[in-house]
C-alpha cells in the first residue's frame, strides 16, 4: 500500500497547493522550475514537425532502414528550426515540439515549416532513393503544424526525471494541426499565425498566394490555411 499512499498524499498536495507564477521573455530551463506548483507565462508561437504514417514505415521496413528515416527527418527539422530562431522543447517519438518567441515569432515559424518541407522534397527524398534503391516505393511525407497563444510552462514528472509541460492553446492545436493528412498540403497554420505574417512569407516573389484558407471543421469550423510551398535552404 506504500506506493499508493504515496500516490494519494501527492495527488493532493499538487491540487491543493497554490501556484506561483511569473511572466517569461525565454524558453525556460528545467532547472529554473521548481516541482512544486511553479510556473512561466510566455506568448509563444508553437511548431510540431511531424513524420508521416510513421507506424506504417515500422511495421512494413527494416528496423534500420525505418531508424534513418526518423533520424534524417527529426535531424533536419530541428536544424532548420533552430536555423530560423525556434528553441526544440520536446520529442515525441517521429515528432518534435519547437517554440518561437519575440516580435517576428510567426514569420519565423511559418519560414522553418517552409524551409523543412523543402528539405523533404528536395533533399531527403531524393536522397533515400538515391542510397536505397531497395526501397523504390518509399516516400517521406509530413506535417508541419502551428499556432500561437499564451503558454504556461510548468515542471513535471519526479525528481530525477523532469521534463518540462506546456499548456495552452497553441501546444494543442499545433499537434492536431501536424497530423492533418489531407491532399498533398503538409503545412498548417491557424488564422492567428496567417494574420501576423510578414508579407514575404504570404506571397510568392511572383505575387502568388503561399496560403490556401480553409475551414476547420474538427474544430467547431475554425479557419485555419494550408499551404505546400517550400522555403529554399
Amino acid at each position: 500500500m506504500a506506493l499508493y499512499d504515496d500516490l494519494s498524499a501527492e495527488t493532493v498536495k499538487i491540487l491543493k497547493e497554490a501556484w506561483t507564477t511569473r511572466d517569461g521573455q525565454k524558453v525556460p530551463d528545467t532547472s529554473e522550475l521548481k516541482l512544486a506548483n511553479d510556473a512561466v507565462k510566455l506568448t509563444g508561437t508553437v511548431l510540431y514537425a511531424d513524420m508521416a504514417d510513421s507506424t506504417g514505415l515500422v511495421q512494413g521496413r527494416k528496423a534500420s532502414f525505418a531508424a534513418e528515416v526518423f533520424k534524417v527527418y527529426l535531424s533536419a527539422a530541428c536544424r532548420i528550426i533552430k536555423d530560423k530562431g525556434g528553441e526544440i522543447t520536446a520529442f515525441d517519438g517521429d515528432r518534435v515540439m519547437a517554440v518561437f518567441l519575440g516580435d517576428t515569432k510567426n514569420s519565423n515559424a511559418v519560414r522553418a515549416a517552409l524551409g523543412i518541407n523543402h528539405a523533404v522534397v528536395n533533399i531527403l527524398n531524393p536522397k533515400l532513393k538515391e542510397c536505397y534503391p531497395s526501397e523504390p516505393t518509399f516516400t517521406l511525407k509530413h506535417g508541419v503544424g502551428i499556432d500561437t497563444s499564451d503558454l504556461y510552462v510548468a515542471r513535471t514528472g519526479v525528481r530525477g526525471a523532469n521534463d518540462l509541460v506546456w499548456v495552452g492553446r497553441a501546444a494543442n492545436l499545433a499537434a492536431k494541426l501536424a497530423s492533418l493528412r489531407e491532399g498533398d498540403y503538409p503545412l498548417w497554420i491557424t488564422s492567428d499565425v496567417f494574420g501576423n505574417l510578414n508579407e514575404s512569407v504570404k506571397k510568392y516573389t511572383d505575387g502568388r498566394a503561399l496560403w490556401e484558407a480553409m475551414t476547420w471543421k474538427a474544430q467547431g469550423g475554425m479557419s485555419i490555411y494550408r499551404s505546400s510551398w517550400r522555403w529554399a535552404l
